[in-house]
């Protein structure tokens, strides 16, 4: 590193190599640089010298190249407080956070992807709120609606609230930035599928911990009828997107055997019972499709209410669902076999199986989970004198 940082010539040429027109080697310059930045005198040297002046001149030389710095300086300003205080007081931090609310919607769309990555870090963070880029964000959703071309950046601006929710808090996210819920189940009852997958998507981070299910709670009948729609198009949209629906719908249904209140389990119950007029057969219906990625979402939904009480009853009071809960030969494939294993786990790890389900069901269920998910039965065979 000593003879790196000794070497200027080299490390201008690095610079260069960001501004040329091989792609692969931009990228390698750029995590060249950022490794080289992870040291103090490596940063000092980058911003505090006449290859600052060589990163300005390489910006200037087109739209692409300019991100490719931008990337750069995101990477090094995730490093630690004191790398960002470096890329900031070069200014070319704040040029990107200007970029942001430029007319060029291409440009925001680059720009929201690395402000997000940007506050991937506590202190990436702190720095954007200082600058009101959060308060930004919010406002270019706010202002969404009013904006022909908004379909290209808005996904990436609710990802970045998305992200900000569950690093930091989504009660106080969600509350502090109103618009953002709103417009994620604007999105989800919207009909266009790209912006219904990423609202769909962020609903299942959203909804993924606790706090997050209250504030879902909090909204009442909205959110009813949002989940509503979600489990509509589980069973009715392309397939990519009910396999998102299905994760959505795991991620918001599961409630971990420590948070199992009264309160949180029939909040469950009543959200998943709006999914459809009868949901235990939709996702049965949905399991025993030919698809291996539909096959797996539904078990992946049963797993995740597998521990409910109120889910277990369902279950048994479905006709023939131990059954094919114990059926090896319905799941064709490993990632089929691995699901239903999983399901099977959730089962007999949860307290209350025994009771609801029997202790013959119950057994049979540890005698699954004891063979393991690739158990095939032994056939024997009777060789009889003179056949072939």
């Amino acid at each position: 590193m000593t003879e790196i940082l000794n070497n200027l010539e080299l490390l201008k040429q690095m610079i260069l190599c960001i501004g040329g027109d091989q792609i692969a080697v931009a990228k390698e310059a750029i995590a060249s640089l950022s490794r080289i930045a992870r040291s103090l005198p490596g940063l000092q040297l980058l911003f505090g010298s006449n290859l600052l002046a060589d990163l300005r001149l390489v910006m200037g030389i087109s739209d692409v190249v300019r991100y490719r710095v931008y990337e750069l300086v995101v990477e090094i300003s995730s490093i630690s407080a004191e790398s960002l205080s470096f890329c900031a007081n070069s200014d070319i931090l704040p040029q990107l956070l200007e970029e942001l609310t430029g007319d060029d919607i291409l440009v925001r769309v680059t720009c929201v992807e690395m402000v997000t990555a940007l506050a991937g870090t506590l202190h990436g963070r702190q720095y954007l709120a200082q600058q009101g880029v959060i308060d930004k964000i919010s406002n270019l959703i706010v202002g969404a609606d009013s904006d022909p071309f908004s379909g290209f950046y808005l996904p990436g601006l609710v990802k970045f609230f998305g992200n900000l929710a569950i690093m930091e808090s989504p009660q106080q996210i969600c509350e502090h930035y109103p618009a953002f819920l709103q417009k994620v189940f604007d999105m989800t009852e919207g009909h266009e599928t790209t912006m219904i997958g990423v609202a769909v998507d962020t609903l299942g981070v959203l909804g993924s911990n606790l706090e997050g299910k209250q504030v879902l709670q909090k909204t009442g009948s909205r959110f009813i009828n949002v989940f509503r729609r979600i489990g509509h198009h589980a069973k009715n949209a392309p397939t990519e997107l009910r396999v998102r629906c299905l994760d959505a719908i795991s991620s918001i249904a599961f409630l971990p055997p420590d948070n199992q209140t009264d309160d949180l389990l029939a909040m469950s119950e009543s959200w998943f019972g709006c999914l459809s007029n009868q949901p235990m057969e939709m996702f049965r219906t949905i399991a025993s499709q030919p698809f291996p990625e539909l096959h797996c979402g539904a078990l992946k939904v049963f797993t995740a209410i597998a521990n409910q009480p109120w889910a277990q009853r369902m279950m048994i009071d479905n006709p023939g669902f131990m059954e094919y809960i114990v059926d090896r030969t319905v799941d064709p494939d490993k990632d089929s076999k691995d699901a239903k294993y999983e399901l099977v786990k959730a089962l007999i790890s949860a307290k209350t199986t025994a009771e609801v389900f029997g202790n013959q069901h119950y057994l049979r269920l540890r005698a699954y989970h004891r063979e393991g998910p690739y158990y095939v039965k032994a056939v024997s065979t009777v060789a009889v004198e003179g056949a072939e």
